[in-house]
């Protein structure tokens, strides 16, 4: 599946794999390919485990989210287009619509400032971390090497995020912890438009690579909201 180019590999749980056995399937050459894994177990709440693609954990993926929101309810796991997915940083709320899944991210917060890499940056919690760089102009960032340099300075990792700030909307690219760069970041998306101060519960359109999606901040919970496709089905050989 995936959500403004963000893919992933869904599994149906319960199911025990080992970080070797993510790697491999996220694998673009020797396995599945992906930008991450959803484990997703059905249940009286769906609950969703993610990983990223070197086999890592990671505490929260909002386009991984929305994935799991289109495959929960087109699978009849769920009574209704508004239910809620449990993840590994809480409960969290979704709604199914016609060619747009919104999904609740939780609380978010900008916890700082830093420079690194020659970056000025403001550092957002989202349930995962995020540094976000304003540039001019996110395409003209040699993004793989400035994203290693400016998560050189964070032990624990952090997803790095160059936007640029229009009147009503931003422009983004992101190197992704775990993963590099990706076509879109859920929670990355809703990180710039914390940084941005776009906090006022207005609908902020967020263009990524992969397309655009729409982040909404209200009362300091963000919710993400854009389309999630099948890319195919299929089986794959244990490993």
């Amino acid at each position: 599946m995936q959500g403004l180019g963000n893919d992933f590999v869904v599994v149906e749980g319960p199911a025990d794999l080992t970080p070797e056995q993510v790697a491999w399937l996220c694998d673009r050459r020797f396995g599945v390919g992906a930008d991450g894994l959803l484990v997703l177990t059905p249940g009286e709440t769906v609950v969703m485990d993610y990983r990223n693609a070197d086999g890592s954990p990671a505490e929260m993926c909002g386009n991984g989210l929305r994935c799991a929101a289109r495959y929960a309810y087109d699978a009849g796991w769920v009574e209704g287009p508004e239910f809620v997915v449990e993840t590994p940083v809480g409960p969290r709320r979704v709604v199914v619509g016609e060619g747009e899944i919104e999904v609740e991210l939780g609380p978010i917060r900008v916890t700082g400032d830093a420079e690194q890499a020659g970056y000025r940056l403001r550092l957002v919690d989202v349930g995962n971390p995020h540094a976000v760089a304003f540039v001019d102009d996110p395409d003209a960032v040699d993004i793989g090497k400035a994203g290693p340099e400016v998560q050189a300075a964070f032990p624990g990792g952090v997803n790095v995020e160059f936007v640029r700030v229009e009147p009503d909307s931003l422009t983004m690219r992101v190197w992704e912890r775990g993963v590099g760069e990706t076509l879109a970041c859920g929670t990355g998306m809703a990180a710039v438009v914390a940084a941005a101060g776009m906090t006022d519960g207005r609908r902020v359109p967020v263009r990524v690579p992969g397309g655009v999606g729409a982040v909404t901040i209200r009362d300091g919970i963000a919710w993400l909201a854009g389309p999630a496709d099948y890319s195919f089905t299929g089986s794959v050989a244990g490993r």
